[in-house]
């Protein structure tokens, strides 16, 4: 049953310019947590369970004027998750979102972000993530580099330098511990 407080959540949905990012978004929801059913009944299931969610989706939304601070007031987003990135592709994942501040020039699509995670600027740079990437607790991708696709940023890693595709990194400061499926040790 939808529950009243979502009628003008999914009234924005249907308006917003951005409807089939939310629908990306909601589809790796769907894959990562199990649910099922439409776009509407799992998003209202997202909005009671996941208030990573619902920073994604007032993300997507934007400033429709002034309005989303009322859905805000309504439905809560999580108070620590903080998205300052001009461009993220469809298929957000945001798990947990605890002390998660995202702050990239760029972010692809199919991406996965756990707690406490810290993409950000070093002086004017941002980072560029591609596509496929995952971001484990704790990680901290900082300044002007670029995470191609199909990553994974180990717990705790510090990238601080350009990580190429298809590789898995860790450690501080990080370096390659898999690539293209074989283990490696490599610096970055």
């Amino acid at each position: 049953m939808i529950k009243l407080r979502f009628i003008f959540h999914i009234f924005f949905y249907f308006l917003c310019p951005r409807k089939r990012l939310i629908e990306e978004d909601i589809d790796h929801y769907k894959e990562v947590t199990g649910f099922s059913g439409n776009y509407i009944g799992v998003m209202c299931k997202l909005f009671v369970d996941r208030p990573e969610f619902r920073t994604v989706f007032y993300y997507r939304l934007g400033r429709v004027h002034g309005l989303v601070n009322i859905l805000k007031f309504l439905v809560p987003p999580i108070s620590t998750l903080y998205i300052y990135t001009p461009s993220i592709g469809g298929g957000l994942f945001i798990q947990h979102g605890f002390a998660t501040i995202i702050c990239a020039k760029s972010i692809g699509r199919h991406c996965h972000i756990n707690q406490q995670v810290t993409i950000g600027y070093k002086g004017s740079l941002a980072p560029v993530l591609g596509d496929n990437v995952t971001v484990t607790c704790g990680a901290k991708i900082l300044g002007g580099v670029k995470v191609e696709d199909n990553v994974v940023i180990g717990a705790n890693a510090v990238v601080v330098k350009d990580v190429p595709a298809n590789t898995i990194v860790a450690g501080v400061p990080a370096y390659i511990i898999r690539k293209n499926g074989e283990k490696v040790y490599e610096k970055l």
